[in-house]
């Protein structure tokens, strides 16, 4: 076999444009020396691949989508030492490479680890984009350890990376967890994932400095437009945000006078440009896996969708576009 059916898009758009989102079949791709090939069994959808989708270049060739994955280890290439064939695994791929909307994927094998053997493949699909972005946000960013403590205030703690950005914290760290949330709904979820504190927000300046007088130390943003005077206002001196957005024109001038920190977290820069420390997301991945089969951590799937074609997948985009999902949405083969 050589070829394999996949969803690619031949050109950015709406989800319902004709262009985007089509089941199209394409060559089987060709492993580099440290890749895997990978049998797709779940993915998910993130607001990422929402954000592709729209501005995929006009090509008369299928651009395939998608990051988060879970699978099995169809063959490897000559100089793989960390997985075999038959291996179950997961990972969140690589901006710069075709993506998991497909039937297999070519990835190198430092950014995949073997999934939690207590997950099935959709629940499991849920977690790596979201994981690696709240550890590295955690960890690499903030710098937090088992030591710290403090307040730690998470923008959208309902979503994706908010749902696994809770539970790491207070299993990983001594920080007290603020999530921000408005909807019953929404509050409920972040709350269940073990948020100390919601807050609403709608009203973030007063209802966060009436949990938190003296501000936060550490927040977490991926809506940063328009909010760059309340977070001078609700984060302490020499306090850290960090953020996976990209507003335009972005102005962090009012940080200046409590010498707040301001971070980027992209999980994708790793891969992109095979740092020396690559390594890294196999291995947080693994102790994630760890975590999750220990029962520390859980999934954050709150929909499966069991039709993994242009249907299902465009169904997931829908519901991922709405920017009323809870927890993430997983679509399986």
């Amino acid at each position: 076999m050589t070829t394999m059916r996949a969803i690619g898009s031949f050109a950015g758009g709406p989800v319902d444009d004709p262009r985007t989102l089509q089941d199209v079949t394409v060559d089987i791709p060709e492993l580099r020396p440290r890749d895997i090939l990978v049998r797709i069994l779940a993915v998910s959808v993130n607001p990422a691949d929402v954000k592709q989708r729209a501005v995929v270049p006009e090509s008369a060739t299928p651009t395939i989508l998608g990051y988060d994955a879970a699978g099995i280890v169809e063959s490897v290439g000559p100089q793989v030492k960390t997985l075999a064939v038959g291996d179950e695994v997961w990972y969140a791929g690589d901006l710069t490479r075709p993506g998991t909307n497909a039937e297999f994927q070519a990835v190198d094998e430092r950014i995949v680890s073997r999934k939690p053997t207590s997950l099935s493949f959709g629940d499991a699909a849920a977690l790596p984009l979201t994981t690696i972005t709240a550890w590295e946000s955690l960890f690499d960013r903030f710098g937090l350890t088992k030591e710290s403590t403090g307040d730690l205030l998470v923008l959208g703690a309902a979503g994706g990376v908010g749902s696994i950005m809770i539970q790491l914290a207070k299993a990983l760290t001594g920080v007290r967890v603020i999530g921000t949330a408005s909807r019953d709904e929404s509050r409920e979820w972040a709350t269940s994932m073990g948020a100390d504190v919601v807050v609403n927000h709608h009203n973030l300046r007063e209802e966060t400095l009436a949990v938190a007088p003296d501000g936060v130390d550490f927040l977490f943003s991926p809506h940063s437009a328009g909010n760059i005077d309340t977070y001078a206002d609700i984060v302490k001196p020499f306090g850290h945000i960090t953020a996976i957005d990209e507003p335009p024109g972005l102005d962090l001038l009012a940080l200046k006078k409590k010498s707040i920190a301001w971070h980027w977290e992209l999980m994708f820069t790793r891969a992109m440009y095979e740092t020396p420390d690559m390594i890294e997301q196999q291995r947080l991945l693994a102790a994630t896996a760890d975590l999750v089969d220990r029962g520390v951590l859980r999934t954050t799937v709150t929909k499966t969708i069991d039709d993994f074609s242009s249907t299902g997948l465009k169904e997931a985009h829908r519901d991922v576009e709405s920017g009323r999902v809870t927890g993430k949405i997983v679509i399986t083969r």
